[in-house]
């Protein structure tokens, strides 16, 4: 499901879709007056939130948005998933998914991560041929979109949320790692407090997924530094989930490798939500559009 038809690089992107067998693609467009699933999420958002309607002509024009409506489609099962944000806010999309699909169970915090496809990391396998070096570096950021100030248990369902969708997503293993200004008690101060929380906790939560913390960013990449610095490292350097002790260090991450490196941004992904709604960001391109699509879609196999 598509919610911005108007938008030239949305009906593109639709066209691509249908084009390469992805899938059945459904596009909203304005207006939506007499559309009959404008009623059906009407209900729907009635029943979810009805403190928030004030009577059946307001439910009515809020499902007539068609951000809602994409939303309310996904979460009546009419739609697999839902990608807005072209044209929007993130608020916006996260806002809408909240209210008509909700969250996962046992979730409490949405967030969000960018799958960062790097051409070229000389220091770390390939994800495509670990043997030969060929094939890119597929890394995941999170949170880079949504959370501003994380604690230490939001920090935690960050990264099981963003370690689940990486099995979904990339189809490997997840190893997290913690990042931080300090390695494994380098350093101290309330930040670093926080993240070995986190790390305390991920581990009650998900004791199957290998993860480091607290660590800097080469020792979670880069296994030499590992061997120096992380003696005791799950992950040995090889870390794929990125977990960022905060927007601002998660968003300037994804933005400088974005740009510096030539990486790939995919995202931002929407993760928590009971079923995907994927956000984009209004700068996105036909591709971005497609590849969000893509990621969703493979969440989508993993919700109930």
């Amino acid at each position: 499901m598509l919610a911005e038809g108007w938008d030239d690089r949305v009906r593109e992107a639709a066209t691509a879709i249908t084009a390469q067998g992805m899938a059945t693609v459904q596009v909203l467009d304005r207006p939506l007056d007499g559309d009959a699933r404008v009623q059906r999420v009407a209900d729907l958002l009635t029943a979810r939130k009805p403190e928030r309607v004030a009577d059946r002509a307001a439910a009515l024009a809020l499902a007539g948005d068609p951000i809602r409506l994409a939303a309310g489609l996904v979460a009546l099962g009419e739609a697999d998933a839902a990608v807005a944000g072209a044209t929007c806010p993130t608020a916006d999309v996260i806002r809408a998914g909240l209210w008509a699909i909700g969250v996962a169970p046992g979730v409490k915090t949405v967030s969000s991560s960018f799958y960062m496809f790097c051409p070229s990391c000389p220091s770390w396998p390939r994800n495509d041929d670990r043997e030969s070096g060929v094939g890119d570096v597929v890394l995941t950021f999170t949170d880079s979109a949504v959370v501003p100030h994380p604690d230490a248990d939001q920090l935690a369902e960050i990264a099981l949320a963003a370690a689940r969708d990486r099995r979904l997503v990339v189809g490997d293993e997840p190893r997290v790692a913690f990042l931080s200004y300090s390695t494994m008690g380098s350093a101290a101060g309330p930040g670093v407090s926080k993240v070995r929380q986190a790390v305390d906790r991920f581990r009650q939560m998900a004791p199957d997924v290998a993860c480091d913390g607290e660590v800097q960013g080469d020792a979670a990449l880069v296994p030499e530094v590992a061997l120096r610095k992380a003696v005791e490292s799950e992950t040995a350097g090889q870390a794929n989930v990125l977990v960022f002790p905060d927007l601002d260090s998660g968003n300037i991450a994804y933005k400088l490798v974005q740009r510096l490196a030539g990486a790939n941004a995919i995202g931002p992904i929407v993760q928590g939500l009971r079923r995907p709604m994927a956000d984009l960001s209004r700068g996105a391109t036909v591709d971005d559009i497609v590849d969000v699509a893509a990621v969703a879609l493979l969440q989508a196999t993993g919700s109930p």
